[in-house]
């Protein structure tokens, strides 16, 4: 029976050329390379009832005449149809997580899969599963304007949004206040979910909102943050790409106007 496979080398993710010039995951009976004695290939379900499998390998594929190129995880969402990607970013995920957890941190033992998604420790019988990370990021609107912010971990000169994990003991929404607060001075109000999104690098969830400005002057956490203001949707900067839920916030606000400027009912 043919399976997908997902082979990863650290982040990157092998594809397959197909003969029209588009780009899969290898589906065949068997692996697509050698998997060594070292590598763990993972048995991976989804609630659709779709099994694949999923192992790194230690150096990329780049033999003459193969159909296979290697590709950052992250570029590969503008070359996989939009399941595949969902798929491989959930592959890379428990990879990143089987990595991680080789030894039991109570006893030392070693750890072994237990079922799909979980390893018990061989000695003292401690199990454990994949863990995520959990971010905020929110839209902060005041009339027709956005605020957008520049992190200092940012890659390139884009601005994006006010967003950072939750910790311990907060809600969503308290987290999303805080976060606004710390990194920015400002008060939100009128706090609404909007939706949220698998981040796999390596292994985050984002949950993202909707709020209004309350009050407050603009001023930036610079530990965290370069540079941040109000912006119109004539005037915006560079913003992030289209397969973060930063842009998918950011579309859907400019979406709510019409061509002349008047906001659209929801």
């Amino acid at each position: 029976m043919e399976h997908y496979y997902f082979v990863f080398c650290k982040t990157d993710i092998m594809l397959e050329r197909m003969s029209d010039g588009t780009y899969s995951i290898p589906c065949r009976n068997n692996p697509p390379t050698e998997v060594k004695p070292w590598t763990n290939l993972m048995h991976v379900s989804f609630p659709n009832g779709d099994k694949v499998y999923t192992y790194r390998i230690d150096s990329p594929v780049a033999e003459a005449g193969l159909p296979f190129e290697m590709c950052g995880l992250r570029q590969s969402y503008y070359k996989l149809p939009a399941d595949l990607y969902q798929k491989a970013g959930k592959c890379h995920e428990l990879l990143y997580w089987d990595q991680n957890t080789k030894f039991c941190g109570v006893c030392g033992g070693q750890m072994k899969m237990h079922t799909d998604i979980s390893k018990r420790c061989g000695q003292c019988g401690k199990e454990v599963w994949p863990q995520l990370a959990t971010a905020v990021i929110v839209l902060v609107h005041r009339g027709d304007e956005i605020l957008l912010v520049h992190a200092r971990n940012f890659r390139g000169n884009f601005f994006g949004l006010v967003a950072g994990f939750v910790e311990t003991g907060e809600t969503l929404e308290e987290a999303v206040h805080r976060e606004v607060k710390e990194e920015t001075g400002l008060a939100i109000r009128n706090l609404h979910y909007f939706g949220s999104q698998p981040w796999p690098y390596p292994c985050g969830l984002m949950v993202g909102f909707n709020a209004d400005y309350a009050g407050g002057e603009i001023k930036l956490q610079r530990k965290e943050l370069a540079a941040g203001a109000w912006f119109k949707k004539d005037n915006l900067p560079e913003i992030p790409e289209k397969l973060s839920i930063a842009r998918k916030l950011i579309d859907a606000w400019l979406e709510e106007y019409t061509e002349d400027g008047a906001i659209r009912s929801i």
